[in-house]
């Protein structure tokens, strides 16, 4: 049911990433490629990694993409899961939770002790799910980004 995402699951996870975005109500924001996708995940030097999820009949419904993080205070590395996403109409049937088993026992077996990721605030159908499982909001915290012209400017070389 879960596996290693290869090469020629990058088109099927793709698709799903726009799904994602337009579930997201940012559809304009998912400007990543197939061929970006397949070069973080299976170029010379992979930035991020992928399990996807199967039906019985070899159908892919779902997907996580993730990287390795660093905890300075546990001196560990963790998981920092980017996207999960099991098309909707496949919710319900297991995949997700065997997707996040996945990167837990992942976590386990190596030794990391971080498992985390974000949620919109209004996502509560994800919330109630994640919290099933046992995960704790971090509340305390605000997430900051930097992009596009904010992004080019704190990186400008000095003097431009």
């Amino acid at each position: 049911m879960i596996r290693n995402a290869t090469a020629a699951d990058v088109p099927v996870i793709h698709a799903m990433v726009r799904e994602l975005a337009a579930y997201e109500k940012a559809p304009h924001e998912a400007r990543a490629t197939e061929e970006q996708l397949r070069e973080a995940l299976f170029g010379e030097r992979p930035a991020a990694f992928a399990h996807v999820a199967e039906t019985d009949d070899g159908e892919v419904v779902g997907f996580a993409l993730w990287f390795l993080n660093f905890s300075t205070w546990r001196g560990v590395h963790g998981i920092y899961l980017e996207d999960l996403y099991v098309r909707p109409e496949r919710r319900g049937g297991g995949y997700g939770k065997a997707l996040l088993t996945e990167l837990a026992r992942i976590c386990v077996e190596r030794g990391y002790e971080r498992l985390e990721w974000s949620v919109l605030d209004w996502n509560e159908p994800s919330i109630a799910f994640y919290r099933a499982l046992g995960a704790v909001a971090q509340d305390e915290w605000t997430v900051f980004r930097l992009t596009d012209g904010a992004l080019g400017t704190l990186g400008a070389p000095a003097g431009r």
